[in-house]
């Protein structure tokens, strides 16, 4: 499986490139570097405007960039990209722009560290910044303040380098004090932490804990995973920049397109979208009040910077394009990073080439800028006047209050200070938290960013937790749930809370539940609870609470929302966890410790996302019983087929035909088809079948009797074989079974009716169309005799196409057809066939035209 979806991964990144992509390799048109000419070139919605912020030469090749919380913009810049040539020095650097008048255009550029190799990801933090460097994640600490790195430190190393626009890239600090990172599909990473070693072979979004150094894998999938941000409520999007899917929303632990070993994906948000890269959501009223929870990201292909509506619907979202942000026509506008600042404007990070291929265009080709680069500032005419306040300076007691802030940028800078001065904040929280008087319409949402600090500092809140757990607003208690799953072996009552969260009334509450029961965001929970380290000295867990989360009957907690309407996230949501827990809950079941409490419908969903080992009997015991629906049967049957064996299958098929149910025949014998499995049946219970009025029910006995080889029914085919002219599906049906049958006698059968040039056309064409399948050295002579004698008006579409699907299909038929007369209608249909298959062959076609 993880083959197939990792070719098909690459496939449509091929044939997702734009023409103009392929038209890189003869670009003459290189534009003058001139930023005044690039700005003329650009629209933007009306009541907005766009001025260049910095540009080259003080920058270059800005690939990702953050502004750290006293709003100075730190930029990861590579000029060795796409690769660096061999026995060059590395000299990628780490830029710091400042803005100190804060009139929106930069004053001073500092070069912060030197050196580096292709540096794709960057986030200002602890004393310094964190960078993304090919192999490693490093920390440079800034000693004395002057914006140079005193030190290096590499944090984390093992980090893939297959493909260099791959590589570790986009850094964001969370909203829960974590790292986040990400790296795209060719990269294999194996990564040596405390915690043991924490592996991601292709595309993904990593989740690191500074302080502990613990690691994790948050999601994978994607082709190039290359934006990441969250809504105030902590619900995670992302981008791909080589996919085409748009806004992706990220259900923890969840597999998206290409992701390895994926057997089920989550599908993105705009099937068909272009590919994006960078990712901003929108909350802050700087901007108008209708882009307030838009996504802001990146076609770089296309020269434009695009908006994006997010709509919650049922567990997850809807997502539908806007007006362009920016948009130009000029070819060397490359919009790949995209920033909200604190002062509200939005920052575009222009990497300005017009090569933007690497695997296309030689990574040598001189006709690539490896020296330019812009920042360029969209404003809203709209937004209200601001003082600009640097938040580092702040007391925590300031910092407090900024979390009622009604700005994203400012709450996330305040708890990004918060969490690099230590856990000792937690006391001095709770205190402000406890006076601060705080109206109706706050109160959820300031307590919510309280417990998040609280997360990062690692103080256990188990009152503030339970409080949000109540909030009247289902986001809320979906928040809160989600850092539940990071608490849930330190507190006693948290399968209790979990269990209750699965019956919510808010679709994304149950779904944050169903992941919370399987789903640990860092791995080696046990172990870190055993130590102690987890919490520090403070750490309530007992082994009782582990062993909540290690008892079988957790499964049927996680399907309880198949009592309540379900959409196709929380469908997943429930697929995936119940995978999860297999290991625990499927021997029990087969030891009888547990029944799923007899809910078949929680015993289907069980076993359906395993596959197979379905516990056939059970399944079968009310099949037909009244309170089993005919949509609720139609699921059971595939999960009864897939496991059932001879025996059984007789048994279900004498059931299906006691109740005259043709929709589960045709099932089983699709799957018994593929099983190779022959079922013994009672030919008295087919006898009348295969003559009923229900076309789905005689078609289904009429199959039955050949690919079941009820032997007692065989003159019943041999009847309806030898009529001249014949109901063609009764005839599809019979040939079909037939030729599944692997019956030398009645395939004997096939070749017969194959040959008789008294029976219809349309019978004769289907039992060469079958034989073509079972024997095709057999079927070509036979199928050329056939074309050959073809009327005006008859197609030889169905028997050439059925010949041509086959192996050596293309060799018989060319041999067969040596010798022969075709009329030229039929000869170019069976060519026409050929090249509807995307081959051509020689050999045929110079058989053909010979013909």
């Amino acid at each position: 499986m993880f083959m197939s979806i990792r070719f098909l991964a690459c496939l449509a990144v091929c044939l997702c490139f734009p023409p103009q992509i392929f038209a890189q390799r003869d670009l003459k048109n290189i534009p003058a570097p001139d930023p005044g000419l690039e700005k003329a070139t650009f629209k933007v919605p009306e009541g907005f405007e766009v001025n260049l912020f910095a540009a080259d030469p003080s920058i270059a090749k800005p690939i990702q960039m953050n502004f750290d919380e006293d709003g100075r913009l730190w930029i990861a810049s590579s000029e060795v990209y796409p690769q660096i040539v061999p026995g060059d020095p590395a000299t990628d650097r780490v830029i710091v722009v400042e803005d100190a008048d804060h009139d929106g255009v930069a004053d001073k550029t500092h070069i912060f560290a030197e050196g580096l190799l292709i540096p794709t990801g960057i986030a200002p933090g602890d004393g310094g910044v964190w960078v993304a460097n090919s192999t490693e994640l490093l920390h440079y600490k800034d000693n004395d303040g002057d914006l140079k790195a005193d030190e290096k430190k590499v944090v984390l190393s093992g980090f893939g380098t297959e493909d260099t626009h791959h590589i570790l890239h986009t850094l964001r600090w969370g909203y829960d004090g974590f790292l986040y990172f990400n790296q795209s599909i060719y990269i294999h990473s194996h990564i040596e932490t405390p915690w043991g070693v924490r592996r991601l072979n292709a595309g993904g979004i990593w989740q690191f804990r500074p302080e502990t150094l613990e690691l994790g894998v948050f999601m994978r999938g994607l082709v190039n995973t290359w934006g990441h941000h969250y809504d105030r409520f902590g619900q995670s999007f992302a981008t791909d920049g080589a996919g085409g899917e748009g806004i992706n929303y990220v259900i923890p632990g969840g597999y998206y397109f290409t992701a390895a070993d994926a057997e089920r994906l989550v599908k993105g948000l705009n099937p068909g979208s272009p590919k994006h890269c960078g990712l901003e959501l929108v909350d802050t009223p700087m901007l108008p009040p209708d882009w307030q929870g838009s996504a802001i990201t990146n076609d770089f292909r296309g020269h434009r910077v695009v908006r994006f509506n997010l709509t919650e619907e049922g567990s997850g979202y809807v997502s539908r394009e806007q007006q362009e942000v920016i948009w130009s026509d000029h070819p060397a506008f490359r919009p790949i990073d995209v920033k909200i600042g604190p002062d509200g404007a939005i920052y575009i990070a222009d990497w300005y080439n017009p090569i933007i291929q690497h695997g296309e265009v030689d990574f040598r080709d001189e006709r690539r800028d490896h020296t330019h680069g812009r920042i360029w500032r969209v404003t809203w005419k709209g937004a209200p006047k601001r003082e600009f306040k640097p938040v580092s300076t702040r007391s925590n007691m300031e910092l407090f209050e900024a979390l009622r802030s009604d700005d994203g940028v400012e709450r996330q800078s305040a708890k990004q200070i918060l969490r690099q001065r230590g856990v000792g904040i937690a006391t001095e929280l709770e205190q402000w938290l406890n006076s601060a008087q705080l109206s109706e319409a706050e109160r959820d949402h300031v307590k919510l960013e309280a417990l998040w600090c609280f997360q990062t500092a690692r103080s256990l809140q188990p009152a503030l937790l339970e409080s949000l757990l109540q909030s009247t607003d289902g986001r809320i208690r979906a928040a809160a749930v989600r850092v539940l799953s990071h608490w849930k072996y330190l507190m006693p009552n948290s399968r209790e809370l979990l269990t209750k969260a699965a019956h919510d009334g808010h679709a994304r509450v149950r779904l944050e539940s169903i992941r919370a029961l399987s789903f640990s965001p860092l791995e080696d929970s046990e172990r870190q609870i055993a130590d102690g380290s987890a919490f520090g000295e403070s750490n309530p867990a007992t082994a009782t609470t582990v062993a909540l989360y290690q008892d079988p009957k957790l499964v049927e907690t996680a399907l309880l929302p198949l009592k309540q309407p379900a959409d196709s996230f929380i469908d997943y949501a429930m697929w995936l966890t119940t995978k999860e827990l297999a290991p625990r809950w499927r021997p029990a079941f087969e030891r009888g410790e547990m029944n799923f409490n007899n809910d078949a419908s929680q015993i289907a969903y069980g076993f359906s996302a395993l596959g197979n080992g379905a516990p056939v009997e059970v399944l079968m015991k009310d099949l037909y019983a009244d309170k089993v629906t005919a949509g609720k049967r139609a699921g059971l049957i595939p999960l009864i087929s897939y496991s059932a064996d001879e025996i059984q299958m007789g048994r279900l098929a004498s059931a299906a035909a006691q109740h005259k149910d043709g929709a589960t025949l045709q099932t089983m014998l699709t799957i018994s088809s593929t099983r190779k499995i022959v079922p013994p049946i009672d030919a008295e219970e087919f006898t009348s079948l295969s003559d009923s009025d229900d076309p789905v029910l005689r078609h289904s006995a009429l199959q039955a009797i050949g690919q079941w080889k009820i032997t007692a029914l065989k003159p019943r085919l041999e009847k309806l074989i030898a009529e001249k002219v014949g109901d063609p599906g009764n005839l599809a049906a019979a040939l079909t079974g037939i030729a599944v049958s692997n019956d030398d006698g009645l395939l004997n059968l096939l070749e017969t009716v194959g040959q008789n040039s008294e029976v219809s056309i349309e019978i004769r064409s289907l039992a060469l169309e079958q034989l073509a399948i079972v024997r095709p050295a057999a079927a070509a002579p036979l199928a050329v005799a056939f074309m050959s004698a073809l009327p005006d008006g008859a197609s030889a579409a169905g028997v050439a196409r059925a010949m041509l699907s086959e192996k050596d299909g293309v060799k018989l038929l060319t041999q067969a057809l040596t010798g022969t007369e075709l009329r030229t209608e039929v000869a170019r249909e069976i060519l026409r066939v050929l090249r509807e298959s995307g081959r051509t062959d020689s050999d045929l076609e110079t058989a053909l035209r010979t013909a």
